[in-house]
């Protein structure tokens, strides 16, 4: 009976052991509740949360990768219509100016954003200042009604609410209205966004930086 106590107390020392460190720096998590302090739950990994600032990870002094992706690596391919696809869970870091590419995206009901946005199942007017991020950025939908402040190259900036996910992990089919992944730095803006930027819609895709509003 004595040992069988003793196993119970160890694997329930283990367990609670075990618990605490899931919660701490880069430990898996599943919501915003599960990690430690002011860390934040960023592509199932508890991490510094980019609007407090912290450094609790030690991340604070390490550059941000360039646009393209840097140390943020594709995990898999996917095939569509004959050319092949990388697909990305994670996104470059967020900083005060992080480098990104601004797609054009309608919003609206049959636009080709395929269906309703993720943060609030509705459909969006073009003359709504909206964005969708790459689901690194988009982080599980804890920026979902958040403001970002996106800055062209002209110098002109806007603000925009998020409001859905620029899927980098899945595409080519009705519900992303057959659009290939995201790639993994894409802030996907609506008219008003790049009406609001002065840009040539014609062009589709830009260099921009952004931040948290």
């Amino acid at each position: 009976m004595g040992s069988e106590i003793l196993i119970i107390s160890v694997l329930i020392s283990s367990f609670m052991s075990l618990g605490i460190s899931l919660s701490s720096c880069n430990g898996p998590c599943q919501t915003l509740n599960d990690c430690a302090g002011q860390l934040i739950c960023i592509n199932g990994r508890c991490n510094d949360d980019p609007d407090v600032g912290t450094h609790t990870c030690g991340g604070g002094s390490t550059p941000a990768p360039p646009s393209g992706g840097g140390s943020c690596q594709p995990y898999g391919t996917l095939y569509c219509s004959g050319q092949s696809y990388p697909k990305y869970s994670c996104s470059p870091p967020v900083t005060s100016s992080t480098p990104a590419k601004l797609t054009l995206n309608d919003f609206s009901a049959g636009g080709d954003g395929g269906g309703p946005s993720e943060c609030d199942d509705q459909y969006h007017s073009n003359g709504e200042s909206v964005v969708a991020l790459s689901t690194g950025w988009y982080a599980g939908g804890s920026r979902c009604g958040r403001m970002i402040r996106i800055t062209a190259k002209n110098g002109r900036s806007t603000t925009a609410k998020v409001v859905d996910e620029c899927d980098s992990r899945n595409g080519c089919d009705a519900e992303h209205a057959y659009q290939p992944p995201c790639r993994n730095n894409i802030v996907d803006g609506s008219d008003a966004v790049w009406k609001a930027l002065g840009l040539n819609e014609d062009l589709g895709v830009v260099d921009i930086t952004w931040s948290m509003a």
